[in-house]
């Protein structure tokens, strides 16, 4: 027996035996060739075959696992159309001279390295959604390389070096049992179908992954991220009993759904949803959550080759509006900058942008670009409960600017005779060591905080986030950083205002009673993790 550890990214307990995936990397040859146009030619009726593939997996995802998950289908065929990309393989056929399958693999592993070594954590998740459309195009080109994923004949652990989200979003659940990978991440769309569909995961196995083989007995903890090769008798016995209550969990927590997260002394806290996409909202409200705390807007502008228009981003933000009805939208301004670039943006090369111009800096810089988005806002207020809120602030002086703004675009619109919501929340982001030492100032200005546990610690501490080598040192439940939300909770009931969190430490469990006891009133966590944390704060007694 051997246990072998990775990253558990979809929760569930699988025991079975194991089926290797071919993997194609193995299996691409870089042949010369005569003929560039019959060649681009094949790529050009590969690219059809799978653009009509990805519309069918996008007809079946919709049903499988709605809208929200489905739509990253609609954004491949996006990118297999799009000029950079595929312009990118055809160049490489004609100047290399070289088969369309190897100019596919090329380019696909060129974008997909770029997209790796972003900062942002979501942006490395679509490292794989490149290699995804290579192979598919791949697969197309070479009907051998064709993945057997389809055409299991007893229900296994699936073993690949990286699942795709088509492939992830093809498999019959009665036949994968779990799925284990090479490589991936949390991130990855192919973790988060696997968390929709309730399908154990653990990825990010690395060079552990060589241990495998086909046939073997495993077992799949998406809980802890361990794989165990090999169980022993007592080891099968004791991860039965674990799945078993693994599963009564699961099925205790959807009776949860309209019950409220209060104490058992009667204090209530909202459990709100964070959210990427129009499309996540769908999640959100399957999950039940009191409504949405973190809305990422910055998202609108890195999947556009272009500053999104007022248009777009009114529609956009109307939509999440009027699905919640009437529940509470938190949308944040762009976060752009640092980690998160769009090339027509245009920002300055800088030797640490995590502390550049990024966030309101940019929105203060470039006003322009923030009044059509505040106008988007405020055109959208009438249709629900709006928040609105802005990230890395500092100082005062930067929120009276942004009111001052604010003021602007209500003047222009009234001019103009155009609506808007006379009675929207606005509030600030913390984040930053300097936020929390004047919070009692801040709090002053403003209706609400949400404090941000990501940069939060990563400021504190001194730890970049993204380093892996001190990956170690990177803890939201450090002293120094508690105390640093204590002391922001303090000013906001001291003014009379609310506080939430929307870091990732807003799902950690462990954290739940301190935050509720130190007057933390909202959590924004993702969907799938609302009703685990509405349980929790059911669970506390203060007294």
């Amino acid at each position: 027996m051997k246990i072998i550890h990775g990253i558990g990214a979809s929760k569930g307990i699988a025991i079975g035996k194991l089926t290797l995936c071919l993997n194609i990397d193995d299996h691409i040859q870089k042949k010369t060739i005569t003929d560039v146009e019959a060649e681009l030619s094949r790529l050009d009726e590969a690219k059809a075959a799978s653009v009509e593939a990805l519309n069918a997996i996008y007809m079946k995802a919709l049903k499988r696992v709605g809208e929200a998950n489905s739509m990253i289908f609609q954004i491949h065929i996006m990118m297999l159309q799009d000029e950079d990309f595929y312009g990118s393989i055809r160049n490489v056929i004609k100047e290399e001279k070289v088969n369309a399958e190897y100019a596919a693999w090329k380019t696909g592993r060129q974008y997909s390295e770029m997209f790796a070594h972003m900062d942002d954590e979501y942006m490395r998740g679509r490292a794989s959604d490149v290699i995804d459309i290579s192979k598919r195009l791949i697969r197309n080109l070479d009907t051998r390389l064709a993945n057997g994923l389809d055409s299991l004949s007893s229900p296994s652990i699936v073993a690949a070096v990286d699942l795709m989200p088509s492939e992830t979003v093809q498999m019959d659940k009665e036949m994968v049992l779990a799925f284990i990978t090479k490589e991936g991440s949390k991130s990855s769309h192919s973790a988060i179908l696997a968390r929709t569909m309730g399908i154990p995961a653990v990825v990010g196995l690395a060079d552990q992954f060589a241990q495998f083989s086909d046939g073997d007995d495993i077992i799949v903890d998406g809980i802890s991220g361990d794989v165990i090769l090999s169980p022993d008798e007592k080891t099968l016995s004791d991860y039965r009993v674990k799945q078993g209550e693994f599963n009564r969990h699961q099925q205790e927590l959807k009776l949860l759904k309209g019950t409220k997260a209060i104490t058992k002394n009667g204090v209530q806290i909202e459990i709100n949803a964070n959210i990427g996409h129009p499309e996540d909202v769908d999640l959100v409200l399957e999950n039940d959550a009191d409504g949405i705390g973190l809305f990422r807007s910055e998202f609108l502008y890195m999947e556009s080759k272009q500053f999104p228009s007022e248009e777009e981003q009114y529609i956009a933000y109307k939509t999440v509006l009027e699905k919640m009805n009437g529940k509470r939208v938190i949308i944040r301004t762009l976060d752009l900058g640092a980690d998160k670039q769009v090339p027509y943006l245009d920002l300055p090369h800088e030797d640490n942008p995590a502390m550049g111009l990024r966030a309101i800096r940019i929105c203060l810089d470039r006003q322009d670009l923030f009044i059509t988005q505040l106008r988007a806002l405020l055109r959208a207020s009438t249709f629900g409960k709006l928040a609105i809120m802005f990230p890395m602030i500092i100082s005062v002086d930067e929120v009276r600017q942004i009111k001052s703004l604010i003021e602007k675009v209500k003047s222009d619109l009234t001019k103009e005779k155009i609506a808007f919501a006379p009675d929207f929340e606005l509030g600030i982001m913390i984040e930053t060591p300097a936020s929390v030492m004047i919070s009692d100032e801040l709090a002053k200005e403003v209706d609400f905080f949400s404090i941000g546990t990501n940069d939060l610690t990563q400021y504190t501490l001194a730890v970049d986030r993204m380093n892996h080598c001190i990956s170690k040192l990177f803890d939201s439940r450090h002293p120094a950083v508690l105390r640093m939300i204590e002391m922001t909770a303090k000013s906001a009931k001291k003014a009379g205002i609310w506080v939430g969190i929307c870091g990732e430490s807003a799902a950690d469990t462990s954290l739940t009673e301190f935050y509720v006891k130190i007057g933390i009133n909202e959590l924004s966590v993702t969907p799938s993790s609302v009703l685990e944390l509405r349980k929790a704060v059911q669970q506390i007694d203060l007294k």
